[in-house]
């Protein structure tokens, strides 16, 4: 628990000490950007962040009882408990990790998506400082499972009107000729058929986005969170992604410049999905 080595040159405040760890693999390699969370004796969240790039961190906190959670990808989650002495530094060592089974893969066939419980949202800065979110209502898709996974192939279809900010105006505008014009292109449609495996539970599925009347290839950072039984007893299967579109690859530049050359608009939209999908009936 004493200070040591390169702790010694540490600045600690007041009534506090200093925790440290390092997250190994199985075969003794560091894990990087591993995530650490450590909490108070009563779960509230007192500090988190990522290992370096030998698997290790040093954090500070007022001296107590804490509970540390370390995860990665791939990796069984890990728990400890640890006290922190005023003015000492608390190590935990060498943590390892162990690999994680990965979830079973649903079955081949088709599947559709159940938009009661899935999600199609977006998020766009504004004016270079917070960022407005929205989301679609509508939308539809299956997904044809192949034998295996990297077989397979879906298709969305998206109603573009169903576009929602929570802001009627701005809802108008988004659908208006200037950004989405829902008149001449009243859908968007993602079609893939290249899904490959990146490690553990992580996917990329590339494929065609066809938005504002232009088609680009884009790449969907997928992950897989399992099958699991619906309320009725239902097989369903759910996975999250994200992507980010840039406007000016389908044609969709109206801008306006505020003081000092700031765009209204961000270039970059960031899409997130939460996706649960049944057996096609």
């Amino acid at each position: 628990m004493a200070r040591a080595g390169v702790l010694s040159a540490f600045t600690v405040p007041p009534n506090a000490g200093a925790l440290s760890c390092r997250v190994l693999d199985p075969v003794n390699e560091p894990v990087r950007n591993a995530e650490f969370v450590v909490s108070d004796a009563v779960g509230r969240k007192v500090v988190s962040g990522g290992t370096d790039p030998f698997g290790s961190f040093v954090t500070t906190v007022p001296a107590g009882e804490y509970r540390l959670g370390v995860s990665a990808e791939g990796f069984t989650p890990y728990r400890a408990s640890v006290t922190v002495g005023e003015d000492a530094h608390a190590s935990l060592g060498d943590v390892t990790l162990q690999v994680a089974q990965p979830p079973a893969l649903p079955s081949p066939g088709e599947w559709e998506v159940d938009p009661l419980h899935s999600s199609v949202g977006f998020s766009a800065r504004h004016i270079g400082l917070a960022r407005i979110h929205g989301r679609f209502n509508s939308f539809a898709g299956v997904i044809r499972l192949g034998e295996r996974m990297e077989d397979s192939a879906m298709h969305v279809v998206i109603d573009a009107a169903s576009i929602d900010t929570a802001v009627t105006m701005r809802d108008d505008h988004l659908r208006s000729g200037d950004f989405l014009d829902v008149a001449r292109f009243p859908t968007m449609e993602f079609y893939s058929d290249r899904f490959v495996h990146k490690g553990g539970t992580r996917w990329a599925i590339s494929g065609g986005l066809t938005l504002h009347g232009v088609t680009r290839t884009v790449t969907l950072d997928a992950e897989y969170l399992g099958v699991g039984q619906g309320l009725e007893g239902e097989t369903r299967v759910a996975c999250r992604a994200a992507t980010e579109l840039h406007r000016d690859d389908f044609t969709i530049t109206w801008q306006t410049m505020l003081a000092r050359g700031i765009a209204a608009v961000g270039h970059s939209i960031q899409v997130d999905l939460d996706i649960q999908v049944l057996p096609k009936s």
